[in-house]
């Protein structure tokens, strides 16, 4: 480390349990964060300001007037210039901390591109919406045996906990299947910043147990936090399940899936489509769409509404429809204006 480093850092070289040997550590590391919302955007801005080296930020979303309510890097601007969150979370850490690395990668995690993304990875950050992709990121990290911390919110009600592959339970061990039935969302339950805040701390400070040389400091137990009724329920995790199709039979379904179904998000009336395989002209599709509707484009995206919908299509094809929840209607509008 710099003398600077040394300065900007002294607080946390100053607990015993860090000390410069642990902060050598944490420097050194490499961090993905899956999913950059109310979650991420907390475990993003504490790892930086921690020191991890090298951070990589995943993201398929962009910045909205209603994101900025619980999700604490982003601003009125980067949501009046529709920008990527993977975009806008980067150009804020950036300002944060110039000493580490930040790579923005504007993607939907998929078993097509998982390797890339989290391969180098030292730990893994879920701040993810929805089960398949955590099911993605549990067959990946159990068959690399890398480290990952989970964690979900909504309403004032958040939970956590830490999976070290091989040594504790992993999430399908804990959850299966997906939860059935009607399940509270964003949009029909709200979502408190304060319990957002509570749940990603709780995970960056797992995340600098591990990366700090302490893995063995790290609980292998379920938090669960309600901040409204200020309940606070811990119960030791389950052992490993030997008949776990991921890490008791080693059968990682998710990971090698060949398709990305369209995903209903979480609290947005909106659909995800991802089943182009080539890659989008974004001027081209920009004049298109113009004929037949109002439309923005940037370097990132292009934002178009047509027949009461909203279309945010990337250069990878991928796009998120706004004003449906049924998958087959966004499909069909996907290949009605955009193409397959």
């Amino acid at each position: 480390m710099t003398d600077a480093d040394r300065e900007r850092y002294s607080r946390q070289l100053r607990f015993r349990e860090i000390g410069e040997k642990g902060q050598d550590h944490i420097c050194a590391a490499r961090v993905a964060v899956v999913g950059c919302g109310a979650l991420g955007t907390v475990q993003a801005e504490l790892l930086a300001r921690a020191g991890v080296g090298s951070l990589c930020i995943i993201d398929r979303d962009y910045v909205e007037l209603a994101n900025l309510q619980r999700q604490l890097l982003y601003d009125e601007q980067a949501a009046r210039e529709v920008c990527p969150k993977a975009i806008a979370a980067a150009r804020r850490l950036k300002a944060i901390n110039s000493g580490i690395e930040i790579e923005p990668q504007v993607a939907d995690v998929t078993p097509g591109n998982i390797e890339d993304l989290l391969s180098g990875a030292s730990l893994i950050m879920d701040a993810t919406d929805n089960f398949e992709t955590r099911y993605l990121v549990n067959d990946f990290a159990v068959q690399r045996g890398i480290p990952w911390v989970y964690g979900a919110a909504v309403g004032s009600y958040g939970l956590t906990m830490t999976i070290f592959p091989g040594k504790t339970c992993c999430l399908r061990c804990m959850i299966p299947e997906p939860p059935g039935g009607v399940q509270p969302t964003c949009e029909t339950a709200g979502v408190l910043g304060p319990v957002t805040a509570a749940i990603g701390a709780l995970q960056s400070a797992d995340a600098l147990k591990i990366l700090s040389g302490h893995p063995d400091r790290v609980e292998p137990r379920l938090t669960a936090i309600d901040v409204w009724s200020g309940d606070v329920f811990q119960s030791k995790a389950p052992g490993r399940d030997p008949n776990c199709p991921t890490c008791g039979r080693r059968e990682f379904t998710y990971l090698e899936g060949c398709e990305r179904q369209p995903i209903v998000l979480c609290g947005r009336n909106a659909v995800q489509i991802s089943e182009r395989s080539t890659p989008v002209d974004l001027t081209a599709l920009a004049a298109q769409m113009s004929t037949v509707g109002d439309v923005k484009v940037n370097e990132f995206l292009v934002r178009a509404h047509i027949g009461g919908f909203e279309f945010t299509v990337f250069p990878d094809g991928r796009a998120i429809i706004k004003g449906t929840s049924d998958a087959g209607v966004a499909r069909s509008l996907y290949a009605k204006y955009v193409g397959m």
